[in-house]
């Protein structure tokens, strides 16, 4: 090459003195970094990580959590649309002082435009158990269970947009590419069903929620640990042989490709991605025989038909209903994360199709709540009778709460990233107990305010997880669900 062609720059690096400067300081920053690694964790937190010891090929094989606990499953109940905490959850008082009225301190604009005045709860609020707790008669069947749960009023979020709100309450972040907190659990304690997913994501009726895929997806963990998506009404597709297929034809067809796969996987043995399809084919193959039989509902006794109302109130009530049944026979089968969604449509709904009430609030609020009420108090119940609401963790939650003063439009409720309420029960968990408040009109949550960042690390705490040493190396990164933030939420720990 003609040296003129080259610049001063790279005429320097070519000279033999600065060559071997070069050298030597970046061979000794590597050097130092090594040690470094080897001496401090690079986990942000300072902690060294923990790593699931699992094999590509046995995925699901269950696994020891850092710690022992109660809970050995999570079921999450997920309503999309944002759920209005003051018409649900969280009494206030001073809405009824106030109705009608714009005090000082309440914003002229929201995100959906211009306010109106304070509202009172369109529902009733009376106490409930033996905790007294004020819980509104829009959910009396839930509300009949009120000694099991443990609210949380003091949440915030970081978005009061739909599909980031979703994002950041399933996966810790607002943007899309992150895990789902089931995959994070999947990961690291694997699952004790052999013939069924780990994860299991049952979808609303309607169908998926704002953000999709992204509430129960992998993103960069290993794909195994991704939600497996069906629901009582859609089974997994092509899980039926065809017609013209005999058991002995399918029988020869598995022998073969185990005989192949074998072949293949001595040649190169260390082929993780392999190793991980043929699980997952032999996964989707169990699945043929187990799953047909644990959603065929019809063997429940006429009395759980009747607990959980697959026979009264709305087509939607009953189809929900039915989920609510699947989702006990799937945690009975020993599936670690069943998320349960009440609510869909990534294209929004205005409380048709979801929770998002921007307008007829008490039209649309009623509706959703006719839905979910009876079903999920039914669900809870049934775990509590069967004596699995001692190792199973129950949570319910929904990405943000509602402003408690109206939208210009006068009949509906804008978006309140700044408090809500979720609640936890079963194992683990205190029960009839209250953490945090709101402030007096439900706007701002003011004691002991709360993170989804603390919200996700208490839930990972409960299935003994370490949240700060639950991570996965990736782009450089010891990624985590909670980011670098999170605190556990020690007060609402039995």
């Amino acid at each position: 090459m003609n040296p003129e062609h080259i610049s001063p720059f790279g005429r320097k690096l070519l000279d033999r003195r600065n060559f071997l400067r070069h050298s030597a300081g970046a061979l000794g920053s590597l050097g130092l970094s090594s040690l470094l690694a080897e001496e401090n964790p690079t986990n942000f937190s300072g902690k060294a990580p923990i790593r699931p010891d699992f094999h590509p090929d046995r995925p699901y094989s269950p696994r020891s959590s850092h710690f022992d606990t109660p809970a050995k499953r999570v079921l999450i109940i997920f309503c999309p649309g944002a759920v209005s905490h003051v018409d649900t959850w969280d009494h206030k008082p001073d809405l009824y002082k106030y109705h009608g009225q714009k005090p000082p301190g309440i914003p002229a604009v929201t995100f959906q435009g211009p306010t109106g005045n304070i509202a009172q709860p369109f529902w009733d609020f009376k106490p409930r158990g033996q905790s007294g707790k004020m819980i509104s008669d829009l959910v009396p069947h839930l509300a009949e269970h009120a000694d099991e749960f443990c609210f949380l009023h003091s949440l915030h979020t970081q978005t009061s947009a739909h599909p980031q709100g979703e994002n950041f309450l399933n996966t810790g972040f607002t943007m899309e590419g992150f895990p789902s907190a089931g995959a994070w659990m999947t990961y690291a304690l694997g699952s004790q069903a052999n013939d069924l997913p780990a994860f299991v994501a049952i979808n609303d009726p309607r169908g998926l929620a704002r953000s999709g895929k992204n509430n129960f997806g992998s993103a960069f963990l290993p794909a195994s640990f991704q939600g497996t998506d069906f629901n009582a009404k859609n089974p997994p597709a092509n899980l039926h042989r065809p017609a013209q297929y005999t058991d002995a034809h399918d029988r020869a067809t598995i022998n073969l490709l185990q005989k192949l796969n074998a072949q293949h996987l001595e040649r190169f043995p260390h082929d993780n991605d392999l190793a991980a399809r043929i699980a997952s084919y032999e996964l989707a193959g169990q699945m043929q025989m187990s799953v047909p039989d644990i959603m065929d509902l019809q063997g429940e006794s006429a009395s759980t038909h009747k607990l959980y109302g697959t026979d009264t109130g709305t087509p939607l009530k009953k189809e929900y209903a039915k989920n609510c049944i699947l989702a006990r026979r799937l945690l009975e089968k020993g599936v670690r994360v069943v998320q349960l969604f009440n609510g869909s449509d990534p294209s929004g709904g205005n409380g048709i199709t979801n929770w998002d009430s921007h307008s007829n609030i008490k039209d649309t609020h009623a509706m959703q709540a006719e839905i979910m009420d009876q079903p999920t108090a039914a669900l809870i119940q049934d775990l509590k009778q069967r004596g699995m609401l001692d190792d199973t963790l129950v949570v319910w939650a929904t990405e943000f709460g509602r402003m408690p003063f109206l939208q210009g439009n006068g009949t509906g409720r804008d978006h309140n990233p700044d408090s809500f309420t979720c609640f936890l029960a079963g194992a683990g968990v205190k029960k009839g107990y209250s953490y945090g408040t709101s402030d007096r009109f439900g706007f701002k949550a003011e004691e002991k305010p709360t993170s989804v960042y603390d919200f996700n690390a208490t839930i990972l705490h409960l299935m003994g997880l370490d949240h700060e040493r639950l991570t996965y190396y990736h782009n450089g990164l010891e990624r985590r669900l909670t980011n670098v933030h999170g605190h556990i939420i020690k007060d609402v720990l039995a």
